[in-house]
């Protein structure tokens, strides 16, 4: 267990601020071993073995990655969509065919991202997939995750449910992000298990 996310600690924004800076000081060979780790593991999780449909998205910067996971997917045939931001932050659906389909788009003044260049799907898209794989910060031992504040993922969520969806909920993650105490909120959902690169671990 990791000392950041300590019980008396941060709140959210601290506790992202810890999170960032820490991932700040991995170089790329670290996020590149750590995404091949990440991958392994998160390919042994019965939910994806299973799943026909797995809504994902593409990591950027340091982020735990995820495109060997993403084509690894895609190589046992399950269909995997990817989000596309709206204005609003809302996200929009696209289908993965593969690194080559991926355009950069920067939105704003925020980071660039990567998205699918085929047709959206639209918005609810999302409610038919499987597993539904989270971006995050950090997780702790309820299961709750700490996003980064865009609201994109809470509406997802809700979605899911108002849809009565009821996909597996995975957060991806560096294994130091898995702490003590996330901050939560009413509208928070935890999630069922978190892949780090040394492990799995699942919530009840």
């Amino acid at each position: 267990m990791s000392h950041i996310g300590r019980p008396a600690g941060p709140g959210k924004q601290n506790l992202r601020r810890e999170v960032l800076a820490a991932r700040d000081l991995l170089t790329v060979d670290d996020v590149r071993e750590a995404a091949d780790a990440l991958a392994r593991h998160a390919l042994e999780l019965p939910e994806l073995a299973g799943a026909r449909t797995v809504a994902a998205y593409v990591s950027v910067g340091a982020e735990p990655g995820t495109l060997a996971l993403l084509d690894a997917l895609r190589a046992r045939g399950a269909r995997v969509l990817l989000p596309v931001l709206l204005p609003d932050n809302d996200l929009d659906w696209g289908a993965y065919a593969g690194e080559g389909s991926l355009a950069r788009v920067r939105h704003g003044g925020r980071m660039a991202l990567f998205e699918p260049v085929g047709p959206r799907l639209g918005p609810d898209a999302v409610t038919a997939a499987d597993v539904v794989l989270l971006p995050g910060l950090a997780a702790d031992a309820r299961g709750m995750r700490l996003g980064r504040g865009g609201g994109s993922y809470d509406r997802v969520l809700a979605r899911l449910e108002r849809a009565d969806a009821h996909p597996a909920l995975v957060v991806l993650l560096y294994d130091r992000e898995v702490v003590e105490h996330v901050p939560a909120e009413p509208h928070d959902r935890p999630v069922q298990a978190v892949v780090t690169p040394s492990a799995v671990r699942r919530f009840t």
